[in-house]
């Protein structure tokens, strides 16, 4: 097969900040409960320093799906992509929960063909300096690696970002799990968090409990505040974290889990990471 150089899909770049990292994804809803089947939601989605503040760059909107309360996928209107941040609307014309997120795949790595290296996946670096100077070498997918490939080393990356919004009385159908990478299944409902109160989470990792995982916890408003807040929860032998609020607002979750386990032929790691921003309410 005939290699040749490319630019990287969108599905294969975007991936859930870890909370180490400097910039972290969120989506934002307007809000998360509401009343009858006549309201909307809008979302905002974006990358920043401080959680919630846009102030690097904005979530690609080519990947947000919405779900109805029956499972069915709804409409995602009034996109629109800024600067710093992305907004859309979503029709809450159900009554139930409604799921809004992302999923995104993808494969990056290197591996040599005749002593030279090329990549797969990952983020394009700038162009060699000098008008004649050569291109990096680049494949958009596994399926461009040639047969007489050397020196594998891919990694499987796939992460969720998601939300939960509620209308009307609540219901658990978009909690079903698909039992396929990193997942959270909220086991006190999202739209019934409060302040001073415990709740629980079960993660799994391709439908089974995922023991040990470290989970973080952030509130929003660190711009206001000397410490970000952070709460680090383990997970369970059941997969199960349980957090109890500090205080009301605002909250981003996320966790990763890396194995050797990839669904992608010829990759030999894999990076799945799961994130969702909660709202808590007062007493």
């Amino acid at each position: 097969m005939r290699i040749k150089t490319v630019l990287l899909t969108a599905a294969a770049l975007m991936i859930a900040a870890a909370p180490a990292t400097a910039h972290r994804q969120w989506l934002l809803p307007s809000a998360t409960i509401f009343s009858g089947t006549d309201a909307w939601v809008t979302v905002d989605g974006a990358a920043s320093n401080d959680l919630f503040f846009p102030d690097h760059q904005p979530m690609r909107l080519d990947g947000v799906k919405a779900w109805a309360p029956d499972g069915s996928e709804a409409k995602i209107e009034n996109g629109a992509t800024g600067r710093y941040r992305s907004t859309f609307d979503v029709k809450l014309d159900k009554e139930g929960t409604w799921k809004i997120g992302t999923a995104m795949n993808g494969v990056s790595g290197t591996f040599k063909v005749d002593g030279a290296e090329w990549r797969v996946g990952g983020r394009r670096g700038p162009p060699p300096a000098g008008a004649n100077a050569p291109q990096p070498n680049f494949v958009a997918s596994v399926d461009e690696i040639p047969a007489n490939a050397t020196d594998l080393k891919l990694t499987e990356s796939a992460s969720h970002n998601e939300i939960y919004v509620t209308a009307g009385a609540p219901t658990e159908t978009v909690f079903q799990p698909t039992n396929k990478g990193l997942e959270m299944v909220p086991l006190t409902h999202p739209s019934e968090l409060v302040a001073g109160e415990a709740a629980r989470f079960r993660f799994l990792v391709d439908g089974k409990p995922a023991a040990n995982l470290k989970v973080s916890v952030l509130p929003g408003g660190k711009r206001y505040r000397d410490s970000d807040g952070l709460m680090e929860i383990t997970t369970g032998a059941d997969g199960v974290a349980q957090v109890t609020w500090p205080q009301a607002g605002m909250f981003w979750m996320n966790t990763s889990y890396s194995d050797d386990k990839p669904s992608v032929a010829r990759a030999t790691a894999r990076r799945l990471s799961y994130t969702t921003t909660l709202e808590v309410m007062a007493p």
